[in-house]
């Protein structure tokens, strides 16, 4: 098996990088983690003190369950994935069958600053993109499919969000095989990245 971890800044466009690489591949190969559903649970919180946690911080995130999961998937074995609501700001009882594949790809924007989890991967892509375009990114995503308003959003932010970014996401370029910037359709990268995938396949 082969891991693939995909992290960058809030809106930078991982999702699309995602979306690249698989189409370049067999269907039924790769099998896709997601970080935002390993946000640790929460349920012995109420929801405005929900509200209050600084979800950009690795602190929020059970690296723990996500490892114990990419090992589980290496022996050959199903997990459950859970599935996190951003509007709950919590886990729900719901999970996702996860089967194992060729190909993992493990995407979200702290995967990079954990050491075990880091180290677990095969190829570490770092996704970039312009502060202003990620923000632009954000707010409409947010809004449209999170119930946030333009407010909540801008003041978590300046807040919270742009300054994790400086503290713990954006010092993870360094650990990158791969940096792809901006996020306009990188044919090169992507490429680059495909043979690398098809020689270890």
């Amino acid at each position: 098996m082969l891991i693939i971890g995909i992290g960058g800044g809030t809106g930078c466009g991982k999702t699309t990088v995602v979306n690249q690489i698989l189409n370049e591949l067999p269907k039924g190969e790769v099998g896709i983690i997601s970080q935002d559903s390993y946000y640790k649970d929460t349920s012995h919180l109420d929801f405005s003190e929900r509200v209050k946690i600084n979800f950009d911080h690795p602190k929020s995130i059970d690296f723990g369950l996500l490892e114990n999961h990419l090992k589980e998937l290496k022996k050959g074995n199903v997990v459950e994935q859970p599935v996190y609501s951003f509007v709950q700001h919590n886990r729900t009882s719901d999970t996702v069958l996860t089967h194992p594949r060729k190909v993992m790809i493990v995407e979200g924007i702290l995967i990079l600053t954990n050491p075990e989890l880091r180290d677990m991967f095969d190829i570490k892509i770092f996704v970039h993109a312009d502060s202003d375009e990620r923000l632009i990114r954000r707010l409409k995503r947010d809004i449209a499919e999170r119930g946030r308003d333009l407010d909540e959003v801008l003041t978590r932010y300046q807040t919270t969000l742009k300054p994790m970014h400086e503290q713990f996401i954006e010092p993870m370029k360094e650990y990158a095989d791969i940096i792809i910037p901006n996020n306009k359709y990188n044919t090169v990268a992507i490429d680059i990245v495909k043979t690398i995938i098809n020689e270890r396949l």
